[in-house]
């Protein structure tokens, strides 16, 4: 996934001759509280809710503002993960997407993210979760995935997590089955340490609906 398939159209860019009383309402309107500024396709910079919290007069056009915007943005081709790192590098929850020849494509919002996400981690896929501790030098995708197998499971989607000064990992697996009691026990015959497991036949739809509660929130 690259940035140009993350572009969300729903939020419009700012101009120049905008006031500062529509930056506030359409940030109202569309919950978020940085938004892009663009001129003619050229992209100016991101205007953040702080930047006119303290104006004296929020009909002033944006062009007579003295603003040092900041100007985060990631081209078109960009992969998602170096998105997402340059989302929370910046702190904002919109991010623009430039073409080659830097001309505004259109933004990615944290909404967008947040979908892509749970879309990789399968959360509407029924099953069971599993999360394995084991040393660096031990982690093999291809034994833990024989080891899934022979049961006649799959595993849909699996992250690492690396310990801070320390040469273990933690592994998380989704696996297709809400059933692992065998798979558990073959990961402990294997002499793989188990630290926490989820049978998701009730897990699953709380965690739904908590996404659900979620994105309601994120767009009412």
């Amino acid at each position: 996934m690259i940035a140009e398939e993350l572009i969300s159209y729903e939020i419009p860019p700012l101009k120049p001759s905008d006031t500062g009383n529509r930056v506030l309402q359409w940030m109202e309107e569309f919950k978020v509280r940085d938004m892009v500024v663009v001129k003619s396709k050229k992209y100016i910079g991101i205007i953040e809710e702080t930047d006119l919290l303290d104006r004296n007069n929020l009909g002033d056009k944006l062009e007579s503002y003295s603003l040092n915007l900041k100007k985060p943005f990631v081209f078109k081709n960009q992969h998602i993960f170096e998105v997402i790192g340059l989302f929370v590098e910046n702190d904002v929850d919109v991010l623009p997407v430039l073409g080659e020849s830097e001309e505004y494509l259109g933004l990615i919002t944290t909404k967008k993210i947040l979908q892509y996400l749970a879309e990789i981690v399968s959360v509407a896929n029924q099953g069971s979760i599993v999360t394995l501790e084991m040393n660096t030098v031990d982690y093999s995708m291809v034994e833990l995935a024989k080891i899934v197998e022979s049961d006649d499971a799959k595993i849909l989607a699996s992250f690492i997590t690396s310990h801070p000064n320390s040469n273990k990992i933690e592994v998380t697996l989704k696996i297709n089955k809400t059933d692992i009691t065998r798979i558990l026990h073959s990961f402990e015959r294997f002499n793989y340490t188990v630290t926490a497991s989820y049978n998701e036949s009730e897990y699953h739809q709380d965690l739904k609906n908590r996404y659900d509660e979620f994105m309601r929130f994120l767009n009412p």
